[in-house]
């Protein structure tokens, strides 16, 4: 080190810690959750819904039961210890110790409560996938491989646990999704039945979207907000559109603002920007979209691409 020593190098590292532009607990009871820990645990319930796709050797039905209880006892304590330490960092301050891990527990309980549930409508998502793309050949495929699939598997846990207010652990799990997928559900969307993503890669659906059933999407697709200028003070503010039942997104469309509603049995098309409702029973298309070349001293001379609504 040619122009400091280490000790002033670490001593202004340390005097950041202490300022509060930086975040920086020594408390050991207010650790953020594991990320490794919080991806096992949704390994480990991947593999009670889907026996024997990610596991070593066959799985049967006649050890099933021992299987399934055994794997959820284990799941069942990394997360309560996983959602302690997501409350204790989010709640340390306000609550007893003994309050937080009764909190945890009680948590780790009702998502449990919830798997024959998600189980249920991974199922009907697997069907919609199966139906939607003419190139799937089994839904073992769908299963084992869609990563489109593997991105709302990943949601519908995480969203059972954002609804119970469980800080850090769905985003986490959505994440994890993300750099698997290129898909990024935030675990606050409401997503109906039989939801398909074709394609899956670069799409983006925000915390506040609403989505009805029997809706298919392709890649590049943005469910977002209008604008985030506002930052926080518009956390918990509806800023993401709603998407009714039996509505396809194609190909790179973008469908902004919480105003925004795509009336059912709609088809948007790819690459159309769309910030205002669209009436069900519509067809939105681009049209005049032209490619203008020009030199350095002209001016392109086509006009702009313009969205029409064709009910």
């Amino acid at each position: 080190m040619n122009n400091c020593d280490l000790s002033d190098i670490i001593a202004q590292i340390k005097a950041c810690y202490q300022s509060s532009d930086e975040i920086f607990y020594t408390d050991s009871d207010r650790r953020m959750p594991n990320r490794n820990a919080v991806i096992d645990i949704l390994k480990g319930l991947r593999n009670v819904l889907f026996p024997g796709y990610f596991t070593d050797g066959p799985q049967t039905t006649e050890d099933a039961t021992y299987f399934i209880g055994n794997t959820i006892l284990d799941v069942e304590a990394s997360l309560t210890e996983q959602v302690r330490l997501a409350l204790s960092f989010r709640d340390g301050r306000s609550k007893s110790c003994e309050e937080i891990r009764r909190e945890a527990k009680d948590v780790s309980s009702k998502l449990l409560c919830k798997l024959p549930y998600v189980q249920q409508m991974l199922h009907k998502d697997i069907q919609a996938a199966f139906e939607g793309d003419p190139a799937a050949q089994s839904k073992e495929e769908i299963i084992y491989s869609y990563p489109g699939f593997f991105a709302i598997w990943v949601y519908r846990i995480a969203h059972e646990l954002y609804v119970l207010d469980v800080p850090l652990i769905p985003r986490i799990m959505t994440e994890y999704a993300h750099s698997r997928t290129g898909v990024d559900i935030n675990a606050g969307a409401t997503i109906g039945e039989y939801f398909f993503i074709d394609h899956a890669t670069g799409i983006v659906i925000g915390e506040t979207t609403l989505i009805g059933d029997h809706v298919k999407i392709y890649q590049g697709v943005t469910l977002g907000a209008l604008s985030t200028r506002g930052g926080q003070r518009l956390a918990g503010v509806r800023r993401h559109p709603t998407i009714e039942d039996n509505v396809t997104i194609y190909a790179n469309a973008c469908v902004l603002g919480g105003d925004t509603v795509i009336g059912e049995d709609s088809v948007i098309a790819g690459s159309a920007f769309v910030t205002h409702s669209v009436p069900p029973h519509s067809r939105v298309a681009v049209m005049n979209q032209e490619v203008a070349i020009s030199q350095a001293s002209g001016r392109p001379a086509s006009t702009p691409p313009c969205l029409s609504i064709i009910e």
